[in-house]
């Protein structure tokens, strides 16, 4: 039984996990966007949200506590300018998971985690799909397309001929 069991050790030791997670960490804050396999990103994903909270609160205490978990000054730098100025107001969720399929050579599941906020193709998407609305197809609905065809055929030869 797996009972109290949450950390996937991901078939490595300690320190080279820890390794591995703050360089997955670092490349995620540098490019917003990158591809791993599932149970990689799904652990990124909990050592990754803690220090964007952290970023929001920009203080040399904060800046030296998420220093020590990435190692990299310019990962630590881009996370307290660019990417706390974008998730100040969001209470939690920084990071989305999106499965693209299986790997050729050993059939691993792969995604791409990237950061909410810097994807404006995904959540332009969204905002479109949200705007429609749903129409009945009845006869009352046919009437008023109708209608609101020789309105608007009518308004398109006048507004050139004002210029």
């Amino acid at each position: 039984m797996r009972h109290q069991k949450s950390i996937n050790h991901l078939g490595r030791t300690a320190a080279h996990r820890k390794a591995m997670l703050s360089n997955m960490a670092c490349s995620l804050i540098k490019h917003k966007r990158i591809e791993t396999t599932l149970a990689k990103a799904k652990e990124l994903r909990k050592f990754v949200e803690p220090l964007v909270t952290k970023s929001k609160n920009d203080t040399t205490h904060s800046r030296r506590v998420v220093f020590s978990n990435l190692h990299d000054k310019y990962a630590v730098t881009e996370l307290f300018r660019e990417v706390a100025q974008k998730v100040g107001d969001r209470p939690g969720g920084y990071t989305r998971i999106l499965k693209t399929g299986f790997r050729q050579g050993d059939n691993a599941e792969m995604c791409m985690i990237e950061l909410v906020d810097y994807n404006e193709t995904y959540t332009q998407a969204t905002e479109k799909k949200a705007s429609k609305t749903r129409r009945s197809r009845g006869k009352k609905a046919a009437a008023q397309v109708e209608e609101a065809a020789p309105a608007a055929t009518a308004e398109e030869p006048a507004t050139p001929a004002a210029e």
